[in-house]
């Protein structure tokens, strides 16, 4: 079964796009509220798959992503931001992510997303 971790700030978030992992057959093993509390969950878990947010409070998802190289932490990425300025996608896919997806997003298009980055090898 594929694990997943997600981040972001907003609890609402969290339950949607855990309810849409879930659906997808996709076990949700921990949610976390800003980078440092995925990071901690990260090590502890090794998910095959993070959804993340970048605007989070504490430590963004830029962050986040210069950590997870470092550390070389092999999961499948899905960027999940309201910030969707060039240069922060441009970032986010140098750092190493799967997908990249925009709020607001239609509820198909992150499935869709979310079974065609599933359907890659996950270390």
């Amino acid at each position: 079964m594929i694990t997943a971790l997600i981040a972001d700030d907003s609890i609402f978030m969290r339950k949607l796009i855990g309810k849409v992992l879930n659906d997808l057959g996709i076990k949700v093993i921990g949610e976390a509220s800003s980078g440092y509390e995925l990071l901690k969950l990260v090590r502890r878990y090794k998910p095959d798959l993070i959804v993340l947010d970048i605007n989070m409070p504490k430590m963004d998802g830029i962050s986040v992503l210069f950590k997870l190289k470092e550390l070389n932490i092999n999961a499948k990425i899905i960027v999940i931001t309201a910030l969707s300025q060039e240069w922060v996608k441009n970032e986010a896919i140098n750092l190493g992510i799967t997908a990249f997806i925009a709020k607001p997003f239609k509820l198909d298009k992150l499935k869709e997303m979310i079974i065609n980055v599933t359907k890659q090898k996950v270390h």
